[in-house]
């Protein structure tokens, strides 16, 4: 499970890039205690320039539920404002907020989260 601000950028690209690496090998989650109403824009473009669409995405609440059927979580920049559930492995992953940002940062964080995936799909697959 990504775990962002307002699921409107950051977990929103890094769900798009795990369910792309992992394909149905993973259930993949985003979600925030604070949702926008749409995912941000200058995301949706950058991860259409890799072949990604993540427009019919829609930033979700964080429900108690998901998270406690979740096997890791992590969390991008909310710091103290993301919630804790004892027992999951977590992860915080410190990235540009793309919000408000140019499509030049927004492509810059789409990259560094993608490199973050992949890593992370190598460790899961040889767990």
């Amino acid at each position: 499970m990504f775990v962002g601000v307002h699921n409107a950028g950051r977990s929103q690209m890094a769900a798009g890039w795990l369910r792309h690496l992992a394909g149905d090998s993973v259930e993949v989650r985003s979600a925030r205690s604070e949702p926008k109403d749409e995912i941000n824009p200058v995301a949706v473009e950058a991860m259409r320039e890799v072949g990604i669409d993540i427009t019919g995405n829609v930033p979700q609440k964080l429900e108690y539920d998901v998270v406690k059927g979740s096997d890791v979580i992590v969390t991008m920049g909310c710091g103290d404002a993301c919630p804790v559930f004892p027992g999951k492995r977590y992860e915080d992953w410190e990235l540009t907020d793309p919000a408000g940002q140019p499509i030049e940062v927004v492509r810059q964080v789409r990259d560094e989260i993608c490199d973050r995936v992949e890593k992370f799909v190598g460790e899961w697959q040889v767990s």
